[in-house]
């Protein structure tokens, strides 16, 4: 069982663009930009307030991910993570459906991939806001959103699927947030 640490900032286009400029400027090399489609399974035997199912899709690859939060009062985030990778993601729709697991939250995101050290430092762009999250030990996190010394960084601890609840589309019976 992997244990994800991790820390996410809802971002202004002004913050987005000084931590574009700041990020090499302390070592941070930038390792990918990409676009991905997410996909939330939810059914009876999975509680969508604390865990997720996921499918994500970025160019030919597919991940499946199971994530399930772990209790804190920190703003930074402890979850279970384990992942691997699948190399069909239609099957892998196919058996989740066939399991009673089904599409309920899709969302996509432009991300941009860097790594810094040991830590990995992602800014993402989806249709509902800009985000930056770093994920490290949380010496690490202290660390890096130190040297970064960005002015007014504002703690987002809603996941990506809850934001999607809040700011998605319903479409038939999942919601959605796609950009245009």
């Amino acid at each position: 069982m992997a244990i994800e640490i991790e820390k996410k900032f809802r971002l202004t286009k002004k913050q987005r663009e000084a931590i574009l400029a700041r990020l090499p400027e302390i070592g941070a090399t930038l390792k990918a930009t990409e676009l991905e489609e997410n996909t939330i399974y939810g059914g009876d035997q999975v509680d969508l307030n604390c865990s997720v199912i996921r499918l994500r899709r970025v160019g030919n690859r597919a991940i499946l991910t199971y994530k399930e939060r772990l209790q804190s009062r920190s703003t930074i985030k402890h979850q279970q993570e384990d992942e691997t990778e699948v190399s069909d993601a239609d099957a892998m729709d196919a058996i989740l459906q066939a399991l009673g697991l089904f599409p309920t939250l899709v969302y996509e995101k432009k991300r941009m991939r860097w790594q810094l050290g040991g830590a990995e430092i992602v800014v993402d762009d989806l249709p509902f806001g800009l985000f930056m999250e770093i994920e490290a030990s949380e010496a690490e996190i202290d660390e890096i959103e130190h040297r970064l010394a960005i002015k007014g960084l504002k703690v987002e601890t809603e996941t990506y699927p809850r934001l999607t609840r809040k700011n998605g589309k319903q479409i038939g019976t999942r919601i959605e947030a796609r950009f245009d």
